[in-house]
């Protein structure tokens, strides 16, 4: 975990100097599935997922220096207190309204080097993301369906560092960043047979971010006409920056989940 003890010594060198500062201010729609005749009235489709994913790129909060981040799965899951990830969609004719959630909360903890400005040290950290988009089909046939998409997607990420014991005694701050993008793309779907699909999203943005972008390619298996898997790759960037609050980074693995429509 380079990546979270570096952090933890810019803030234990920094923490007790440093007063709260406002910064300015976690995937995309449900996977659509192949069907053979166009369904009269609404439809709705929820699908929970489990998304596999490593961090890469750089953090900084408090205004202290920059981080690189590079973890893999199993150094998040060793640290992980909670996680919720679904998707829905409900659909008319060609029109379509979609929306994505990502909660991941992570609390890890270490001790000082020599216990001196704290005992210990408490890093806990908070993602949230939520998109809301419409799509619109512009090109459907019995084997496949081509959508483009527009949206929003709100970022929620927080930062909160604790010292404990030493000269300090008991010291915690919260950094936090909060804003909204724009974005575009395109989802879509090819049956390979009755049963075995392919499906896939490219969406890109901006807005608080500098650059929003999300991309995925996976396999989906149609059980019967209620309930399908999908397994693929993904893979969201996001580049925010802004008074000494930086999330520049991309998550990236294996996507594994369960499309119900009704």
């Amino acid at each position: 975990m380079s990546s979270r003890i570096s952090l933890i010594a810019c803030a234990v060198a920094g923490l007790a100097f440093v007063t709260p500062l406002h910064a300015a201010d976690l995937l995309p729609a449900t996977a659509p599935q192949p069907q053979a005749e166009q369904p009269n009235g609404w439809t709705f489709s929820f699908a929970p997922y489990f998304w596999v994913a490593g961090l890469d790129g750089k953090t900084q909060v408090f205004g202290l220096p920059t981080v690189d981040i590079n973890q893999s799965f199993s150094d998040i899951l060793k640290d992980l207190d909670f996680a919720f990830m679904a998707a829905g969609d409900a659909r008319y004719d060609r029109f379509s309204i979609f929306t994505d959630i990502i909660y991941a909360r992570i609390t890890t903890d270490a001790a000082t080097p020599r216990g001196v400005i704290a005992d210990e040290v408490d890093l806990k950290s908070v993602t949230f993301s939520s998109l809301l988009g419409v799509g619109y089909t512009v090109y459907e046939d019995p084997k496949a369906r081509l959508d483009v998409v527009a949206g929003a997607r709100y970022w929620h990420v927080e930062t909160t560092i604790s010292l404990s014991g030493g000269l300090i005694g008991n010291l915690s701050r919260t950094d936090t960043g909060n804003w909204v993008d724009g974005i575009v793309g395109v989802k879509g779907n090819y049956a390979l047979t009755d049963t075995v699909y392919l499906t896939g999203w490219g969406m890109i943005g901006a807005g608080g971010a500098d650059l929003d972008w999300d991309v995925l390619a996976g396999v989906g298996y149609k059980f019967n006409d209620t309930i399908s898997a999908v397994a693929g790759y993904r893979a969201l960037g996001v580049n925010y920056s802004n008074d000494g609050f930086t999330y520049d980074t991309i998550e990236h693995g294996p996507i594994l989940g369960a499309v119900i429509r009704f």
